[in-house]
Parts: structure tokens; sequence; C-alpha cells
């Protein structure tokens, strides 16, 4: 017999790789779960916390499905509001009472579960759009209901919500028009000033940029600021009322001292410029005192200022003085309106070190041109009420001062 030995099979043993066994989506047996725990513990919000939270329920996976049940009571079919086949429960935000105090203990349960669940945070949000862009689909009770939620979650500073959430999905076009969104930003700016300052609000709106766009939640044909004011006058927001108006006047301010600008920065001739200001003053409602105010900073913004050089710097200014003095008259039509021009240089030269030193040069130039009379350089030096480097400024005009008066004596 051989000695060799037989031959064997061989051959290489090849690996196969375990694929990962994805379970299906059953957002249905998640709802019914959570419905379970709300039915088994009769709607008790603290005890229902305790039991999602000691859940081994797939919340990452089903978050919008949850916040569903905690608004509506149960599921909702794709891209509506409609309730899902599945269990329900009696205990949800929209099943509450539109008061704060039947709203407010769901708004604290979210918070609790979000601080153990804090991914949750993009499934409210989700949610949350959702039913924002559907205001439509609800009952106007039901809106209401939506709105003190969403001005208690912010009250309560719901962690990680972003302003932004509720307020851009609001501004769809057929829900401005039809009045939706302003009855429900009435609801919404009412209940979160029960709690926080109009400061608070402003702040909460200019995260969600909207601060100086408050018109848009207005119907087109109400979008004016006469409405807005009768609109919350009306709801008894008078303060916000108050800030919006500002708000406009501040705008209006800007937009006249742009104009402005612009014609001196191009030497426009000056009989034009004052055309500008008058018809900006006349369609803006301004107050002559403002107006004073910004021609005096327009024409100093204009300069051409030169570094150190405290010659030049001066020269430059009085120059500025001589030019405009014509669109300065023009506005300084009384006493107190010229009053009002020598505090608003002796202002910003206590506020502008180049310009510390020109203040008795500019209200001599000013007196020379007319613009001031000589009644209201006496005055200021006697009573002025400003004290903004008021001694220094007295000081150095007591030489002109004395001329004057001595001037006045030989007459």
């Amino acid at each position: 017999m051989s000695s060799k030995e037989k031959p064997t099979l061989g051959g290489t043993r090849i690996k196969t790789r375990k694929r990962n066994i994805t379970a299906p989506l059953d957002p249905a047996a998640f709802a019914d779960a959570v419905v379970q725990i709300y039915l088994e513990n009769a709607g008790d919000l603290e005890l229902v916390a305790k039991n999602v939270e000691s859940s081994d329920l797939n919340f990452s996976r089903y978050g919008d499905t949850f916040f569903e049940v905690v608004f509506t009571g149960g599921r909702t079919q794709p891209g509506t509001i409609k309730p899902d086949e599945g269990e329900r429960h009696p205990y949800s935000v929209l099943d509450c009472h539109p008061k704060r105090e039947a709203i407010l203990p769901s708004v604290l349960y979210i918070q609790k579960i979000l601080r153990r669940r804090p991914f949750l945070i993009k499934n409210l949000e989700n949610v949350m759009r959702k039913f924002l862009q559907s205001l439509e689909l609800f009952e106007e009770n039901e809106r209401k209901k939506l709105a003190i939620f969403t001005a208690l979650t912010f009250s309560q500073k719901l962690s990680g919500l972003p302003p932004e959430t509720v307020f851009q999905p609001l501004l769809k076009d057929n829900l401005v028009a039809k009045g939706l969104v302003l009855s429900f930003i009435t609801d919404f700016f009412k209940e979160y000033l029960v709690d926080n300052s109009l400061d608070d609000l402003i702040s909460i709106l200019k995260r969600g940029k909207m601060e100086d766009n408050l018109l848009d939640f207005f119907p087109s044909a109400r979008r004016s600021a006469e409405c807005f004011s009768e609109h919350f006058t009306k709801e008894g927001l008078l303060a916000l009322v108050e800030y919006h108006e500002k708000k406009i006047f501040e705008v209006k301010l800007k937009e006249m001292k742009s104009a402005l600008t612009t014609q001196i920065a191009e030497e426009t001739d000056i009989s034009e410029v004052i055309e500008t200001a008058k018809q900006r003053v006349k369609d803006a409602n301004l107050p002559d005192v403002e107006v004073v105010r910004i021609l005096w900073d327009v024409l100093m913004d204009a300069v051409q200022w030169s570094g150190k050089n405290q010659q030049q710097n001066a020269n430059a200014a009085l120059r500025q003085v001589k030019t405009w003095a014509g669109l300065l008259n023009a506005f300084c039509t009384s006493g107190k309106l010229e009053l009002e021009l020598m505090y608003k240089v002796q202002i910003q030269c206590y506020e502008d070190a180049k310009l510390l030193k020109l203040f008795p040069e500019i209200i001599r130039s000013l007196y020379e041109l007319d613009v001031l009379a000589e009644d209201t350089i006496l005055l200021w030096f006697r009573k002025g009420a400003n004290p903004k480097g008021r001694q220094t400024f007295v000081k150095a005009l007591e030489p002109f001062v004395n001329w004057l008066e001595e001037a006045e004596e030989e007459e």
C-alpha cells in the first residue's frame, strides 16, 4: 500500500456579513401605548410623566407621534390634523379649557419630558410648525388654546424652542389674508405679557426676525400704522402700540437723515435740500425739535475731518456751518428751536474731542449768520439746562457774551 497521504478537499470559508434588520415603522402601536399610559393614569400628568420616563418606548423614532398624542389625544393623518385610526385620550392640549391654568400643566409636563429627552425638541418643533401652518383647519377655540400654549412655552422658557419655529410658519399668505394670524398673534401677545415685560416680548420677536415686521401679521388691506394702533389699543396692549409708534418714528427719522445726507454729499442746491426736508417733515409729521437735531447731525457727519489737525478741523466745521446756514435758518424759527440747536452743538462738542474747543467759534458763527439770536445765546449762558460740559463752555463763551452785553448797552 502506498504511504502517500490521500488528497482531501480544501477551500476558503467565505464569511457572510450580517445584515442590519430594521424593524418596520409602527407609529400606530407607539401612539396606542402612549394613549394607554394617559388612560391608565386618568390624565394625571405627574403620573403620566413618570410612566413615560420609565417606559421603553422608542421616542427617538416616534417623537412626532408622541407630540401629536400630547396635542390632540392621538395620531393625526399625514399632512393634516384629522384624527387617524387608533385609541385616543381626552386629556390633550386641545381638550383643555382655553385658559392658562388649564393649559399650563401640559407645558410643564412637556418641559419635564424634554429634560430627560432633550432630542425631542426637534419633534416638538416639527409638530408645532405643522399645526401653525394649518391654523385654518382648527376651530376658533382650538386656535386660542394653541396661542395660549405657545405663549406659555416661551413664558416658561421651554428649553431650546426657537421663536422662528412659531413666527415664520404663521406668515402663509392665505392664513394672513383670513385674519387667522392676527387673531392668533393677539392671543399670544396678551397671554405672554401676563407674566413678562414688553422688553421680553421684543426680545422674542427679534430672535424670530419679526421685530421690524409686525405689520406682516395683518391682512394686506389693514397693513397700516393706524390699523395696528386701533387693533392693539382695542385689545388693551397700549405698551405695544407705543413701542410700534416709536419704531415707525425712528424709521422715518432715519429715512430723512439718509435723504439729506445724500443731497448734502452731492452738494445739491440749498433750496432743493430745504424743500426735501420740509416735505419729509410734512409726510412723517416729525416734531420740529427732532428736525433741528437731525439737520445738525447731517451737517457735521458730512464734514471731511482731518485727524488730529485742530485748525483744519475748525476751518472745516465753520465752513460747513457757513455753507448750510440757510438750511438751519429755515427750521430754527423760534427761540425754543434756536435753544435746542445750541444744546445740540453743546452735546456734540462735549462728546467729540475734536470739537471740544470749537463751541464758542461755532456759536459766534451761527450768530453772525442770523441762525441764533442774541436773546437765545444769553438765555443759554444764564439759564442753560443741559449739564454736559456746561461749566467749560460757559467759561469759553464768556468773552463773546460780554461783547454782546456791551454792544447792547451801547445801543
